[in-house]
């Protein structure tokens, strides 16, 4: 077997391995260079979002720098002293025990208990729904008692463990001498936890509701008691659940929390009553937490002595309740608090009064130290004291701005560095302290007065309202900063604490080097030695809690045997308290600045609102009253009476909402929306707006405010007002279009003055083109007919009357335009619509013509005018007509003195004009397909789009795309070039059976148009003569559908021929001409003798004469150029036979394509030939 020594390798050094270290440390030095220019980019794109400011209402995140602990309190009390190891550990777990107790008071029941009721219907409640709401409110009463229950064995053991200390051992040496030692933390802690079961009292006492309902429960379960089977209950399960409440009553709501604490049994255990070692140790920790409270209470340095002077009050009557001694100096001492202090704000709105709970636990026992007198001053204090806030709060609201924006300013201005690093940290700690004092002293003014106010039923003036709104704003604005500068906050706190603790340690160094001189040997040496060490382990590490307590407690002991000199010991508890500070900075600073208690007097709410909105300065200062009603939200989770915490925080968020657009949006609006207008109309007589004559307010703080935050929403001001305007000016401007101008003009102005971008409105500027639709006028083509006049010429409908100072027409842009909206098929629907109108007036056209009155006189004068034509020169005579027409109204008159042949001649124009109309749709579609088809370059030379694509190989998308625009385009172009002979069809329709020889009656319609002319050219010149008139009621100038009417009838009777054989115009020109000979006779000299008078009646008679023959003439020429739409110079017959022959060269000629030409659209059958009508009279 080969030897493998001497085969190491590794000893063997060629330089590779450097080569390749080489090339990897090369590696890392690039992917290094990299990953920094990476981050760079990322910082420099994120340069204008990111920096050191944090917004409180915007950060998705916060930096919480509060420090927790995960060492056990066992790991944390190690000393060679196992005693006293065993000591500190018990007071540390009792005291840790209290805060836990009292975060989950504060957590889970107070908000709970309070907020009971809310959120449901203010004005009536449901039938069942107080029962409902406090059967889902017993399981947290449940929770509550086992709560309260618990609370009771903490107290009782903290007693019990203090007793055993300071007592007397019945065998042997004390566990340790505590003789000079005071655990003062321990009484704040118990203190503490009696304010807790204070609280819980207070809150059910003053709730109400809640008594209320939990009478009408137990009302309920008597009900259900008496006849369990209704209600599906078993009755051996109903008497437990009846106990069960007769014990939550006993123990809750008869206002006894804290009087069953105290009243416990302290001496079943350990002897407490008598140990009078204990009783003295408990008096004088009274007597120096009130020589630490009492002095801060109502002053500057203020922060939570309140609720500790509460504990002390607690503490005080439990001493009296343990050993049942007053001391009378004491409690002088205590009671004296309400000169300062009269009322105390526990919770939300919940008051406390020492006074009345002093009385109440210890009468009678304190009669003898209290007279009449001193009960009525301290009744008296309160209103004293109220009346002397209400009268310095301006002063104190102006003094603390002052204070709280010179604070901003330094802690904004980079925390005032100083000359040193030392300097520069102290006189940071100082200003966070500052910050945290203002906030307390704020807190504790506003909630005192607001609900001391409520309390004593006492209103609050306008005044000291906004007084109140002016220092919640100053609140928020003090942890808006701290959140502001949340960066700088964090990196400085640190290194505060750590000079703190280097400062205490070096007094505890001193005390040390202090103890250990003493040579002489005992164990309360050794104890004190053991709580220094203790001391000094719990400043080495962060500053939570739990090492902070371990630290007081080390100190109660450490204290002894003059360890500390009297100055050291000062200032070691002033860094002490500063540590305090810092370390529970953001705890402290939430609890003093939230301002959950706002949701009891949301009621000043609208009020603060119309003052912003009326001074309009400062606005920014509204975030920080939004923000402090957000602060009513988190509470509102706790809820437990309502199905959902939702339900309750929808009510308040719909509640602020509503008041916010009531009192500062809607206002906004309304003021932006007067002052573009008054800006607008400048030019005309407005009043005065000289902003130094009149007061004016810059409304543009409002809009240029950033969005406030409010529960998930955004309130964007600028884009609530920029909405109501668009809405706005859209909505009026569709109602006066002719303000276009204006509204465009205000629109502009808005951008300019305000910083508005709107939108445009894209409303047709000037006049709307399209005026009546196509589908309103198919609908109601009887109405239309009947209410507007045709103009031939022009193709124009004007309106017959209007109650209006215009009156509306219609020409082809504006069927042309309607028809672009509906599409060309709407043409053919008309066109049917028209055909079934005329068949009803063709009904009444036929019964007219029935008449026997009338078919007696055609045929009369028919047969005269053949027999007599040589005679009058072939033409139809002049007075036969003016006979006929006054013969009919001889047969009698409608109640607005109409006869039946204008009721007739009515008929016949609102045909012509249903055929104009049709016209004009005809006009109109080709109109409308000029202006589609006007972008194609050719009409003869078309470009197939779909061949050209199919070229190009490109995609089936684009082929369909293609075919589809070649579509279009052809039915354009077709319907462009051929149009649609819309008359020939309602000619062919309707020919056939008017020609019928079953409708003999109408053959003799031509022989009533000679009277039928007449009666219209009267008609018209008396609608002339009224436009000069003052009442132009029946004004017109035109009708041309009469001559329209009389031409289409004409033709569908093909009588064009036998009408011109009457030579009607040339007989009227005849007449006329006549007549105007013998008036111009008359006035030649010789003839007769002449006069003034008779002058002037020949000039009005020849005047009048012109008139009628002008008349005459303008309807002949309108009824030839009516003639030309129908082909009059063609004979039924003749085309006939023009059909035949295009008929006959369409079969010899085979249709190139498959496709037949589609018709223009269905048209209904012609109509049966009416029945004999019923005579007219």
């Amino acid at each position: 077997m080969a030897d493998d020594k001497g085969w190491e390798f590794d000893s063997f050094d060629d330089g590779s391995l450097k080569i390749v270290g080489e090339v990897q440390l090369k590696k890392y030095g690039k992917f290094l260079e990299d990953y920094a220019t990476q981050l760079k980019e990322i910082e420099n794109a994120l340069d204008d979002s990111i920096g050191d400011a944090w917004d409180l209402t915007l950060d998705p995140i916060a930096l919480q720098f509060l420090p927790y602990e995960q060492t056990s309190l066992l790991d944390l009390i190690k000393t060679d002293n196992k005693v006293l190891n065993k000591v500190i550990t018990v007071l540390a777990s009792l005291c840790c025990e209290t805060d836990n107790l009292k975060h989950e008071a504060e957590t889970k029941f107070y908000h709970a208990l309070m907020l009971y009721g809310e959120g449901g219907p203010a004005e009536f409640q449901e039938e069942g729904e107080a029962q409902i709401q406090m059967g889902r409110m017993l399981p947290l009463l449940q929770e509550l008692s086992s709560f309260v229950t618990r609370c009771y064995e903490v107290v009782k053991h903290i007693v019990h463990q203090l007793s055993s200390l300071y007592g007397q051992p019945r065998e042997g040496a004390p566990i340790i001498d505590v003789s000079q030692v005071h655990f003062q933390t321990v009484y704040e802690h118990l203190g503490e936890l009696l304010t807790v079961l204070i609280t819980l009292d207070e809150i059910i006492v003053n709730h109400a509701t809640l008594k209320d309902h939990w009478i009408l429960y137990k009302r309920m379960l008597k009900s259900v008691r008496h006849n369990p089977s209704t209600f599906g209950i078993q009755e051996d399960k109903l008497r437990p659940f009846e106990k069960l409440l007769m014990r939550l009553e006993g123990q809750l709501f008869d206002g006894m929390i804290l009087q069953n604490c105290i009243e416990q049994n302290f001496d079943d255990t350990v002897f407490v009553s008598k140990n009078a070692a204990f009783a003295e140790e408990f008096a004088f920790n009274i007597r120096s937490i009130f020589s630490y409270i009492e002095p801060r209470l109502g002053e500057n340095n203020e922060t939570d002595q309140r609720l500790k002077y509460v504990g002390l009050c607690a503490l005080y009557v439990l001493q009296f309740q343990i050993f049942r001694v007053i001391d009378k100096k004491q409690f002088k001492m205590l009671w004296d608090v309400y000169k300062k202090i009269p009322a105390i704000n526990l919770i939300g709105n919940i008051m406390w009064f020492a006074d009345d709970f002093l009385m109440l636990r210890l009468s009678p026992h304190i009669s003898k130290v209290l007279d009449k007198k001193s009960l009525q001053a301290a009744q008296q204090q309160r209103l004293t004291f109220l009346q002397q806030k209400s009268q310095s709060l301006v002063r104190d609201v102006q003094q603390l701005h002052m204070l709280v924006s010179s604070w901003m300013v330094k802690i904004e201005s980079n925390l005032s560095k100083g000359k040193t690093l030392v300097q520069e940290l102290n006189n940071r700690c100082t200003l966070f302290i500052q910050g945290l004092m203002y906030a307390y002293n704020i807190s504790h003014l506003i909630r005192t007065v607001m609900n001391l106010h409520v309390t004593m039923n006492r209103p609050m003036t306008r005044t000291a309202v906004l007084s109140m709104c002016r220092l919640i704003e100053m609140l928020k604005s003090i942890q808006y900063t701290f959140h502001h500068r949340t960066m700088l906050i964090a990196e400085t706190i640190n290194h505060i604490l750590q000079h703190l603790q280097f400062m205490a340690l070096a007094s505890i160094g001193t005390a040390k080097k202090r103890i250990i001189s003493d040579k002489k040997y005992s164990e309360k040496r050794l104890d004190v030695l053991s709580a220094l060490v203790l001391v000094e382990n719990s400043l080495n590490g962060p500053g939570t809690k739990e090492r902070r307590l371990i630290l007081r407690l080390g100190m109660s002991v450490a204290t002894q045997m003059k360890a500390f000199r009297e100055d050291e010991l000062n200032n070691f508890y002033s860094i002490l308290k500063q540590i305090d500070s810092v370390c529970d900075l953001r705890h402290k600073l939430h609890s003093t600045c939230q301002c959950s208690f706002l949701y009891w007097h949301r009621v000043i709410f609208p009020l603060y609102l119309a003052d912003r909105y009326e001074h309009a300065m400062d606005t920014y200062r509204i975030h920080y009253m939004y923000g402090a009603l957000a602060d009513c939200v988190p509470p509102m989770q706790q809820v437990k009476h309502l199905p959902s915490p939702d339900v309750l925080m929808e009510a308040y968020n719909k509640e602020v909402m509503t008041q916010t657009n009531d009192h500062l949006l809607a206002p906004l609006c309304r003021d932006v929306e007067t002052d573009l207008r008054l800006s607008t109309h400048n030019h005309l007589q407005l009043d005065d707006r000289n902003p130094f004559k009149v007061g004016m307010k810059d409304l543009s703080h409002f809009i240029n405010l950033r969005p406030i935050r409010f529960f998930d929403k955004s309130i964007d001001i600028k884009a609530h007002v920029t909405h109501y305007l668009e809405k706005t000016f859209y909505n009026l401007n569709t109602v006066a279009l002719h303000d276009w101008k204006t509204y465009a003009e205000m629109r502009n102005l808005a951008s300019e003055k305000y910083n508005l971008r709107m939108t445009e409105s894209h409303l047709p500027s000037q006049t709307l083109e399209q005026g009546l639709d196509v589908l309103e006028i198919m609908r109601n083509i009887h109405v239309f007919v009947s209410k507007y006049l045709y103009n031939l010429n022009n193709q124009i409908f004007v309106e017959r009357s209007s109650n209006n100072k215009h009156l509306n027409t219609i020409n082809i842009r504006h069927i042309a335009n309607s028809i672009r909206t509906h599409g060309t098929g709407i043409m053919n629907t008309t066109v049917n619509f028209t055909y079934q109108f005329l068949r009803k007036k063709f009904f009444i056209f036929s019964q007219f013509m029935y008449d026997e009155h009338i078919k007696s006189r055609l045929i009369k004068d028919l047969r005269f005018f053949r027999e007599n034509h040589a005679l009058s020169d072939q033409m139809y005579p002049f007075d036969r007509a003016e006979k006929f027409n006054r013969g009919i109204r001889k047969l009698g008159l409608t109640p607005n003195g109409q006869s039946y042949l204008d009721q007739f001649r009515t008929l016949i124009s609102q045909i012509g004009n249903a055929m104009g109309y049709i016209r004009m749709i005809r006009s109109g579609g080709l109109h409308c397909c000029s202006n589609a088809i006007r972008f194609v370059p050719d009409l003869e030379d078309i470009v197939n789009f779909e061949e050209l694509v199919t070229e190009e190989s490109m995609s089936s998308e684009a082929k369909s795309a293609a075919r589809n625009l070649d579509a279009v385009i052809n039915n354009l172009t077709k319907n462009f070039a051929e149009g649609t002979e819309y008359f020939k069809m309602l000619v062919d329709v309707f020919s056939s059976e008017f020609r019928n020889p079953k409708n003999m009656h109408l053959r003799n319609f031509y022989m009533i148009l000679p009277p039928l002319t007449l009666n219209f050219v009267e008609y018209s010149i008396s609608c002339k003569e009224k436009l000069n008139k003052k009442n132009k009621v029946g004004a017109a100038f035109t009708d041309d559908g009469f001559a329209m009417g009389v031409a289409y009838i004409l033709k569908l009777l093909d009588q064009y021929h036998e009408f011109d054989s009457l030579h009607w115009y040339q007989s009227v020109r005849h007449k006329y001409n006549t007549e105007k000979k013998s008036v111009s006779n008359q006035q030649k000299p010789g003839f007769g003798q002449s006069d003034e008078k008779l002058e002037q009646t020949m000039v009005l008679t020849l005047k009048r004469l012109e008139m009628y023959q002008q008349e005459f003439d303008l309807l002949h020429y309108s009824l030839s150029s009516a003639r030309i739409f129908f082909r009059a110079d063609r004979t039924a017959a003749e085309e006939q036979k023009d059909e035949k022959k295009e008929e006959s060269k369409a079969e010899e000629k085979p249709s190139s394509s498959g496709e037949s030409a589609e018709a223009p659209g269905p048209l209904a059958p012609p109509p049966p030939p009416p029945p004999p009508p019923t005579p007219l009279i």
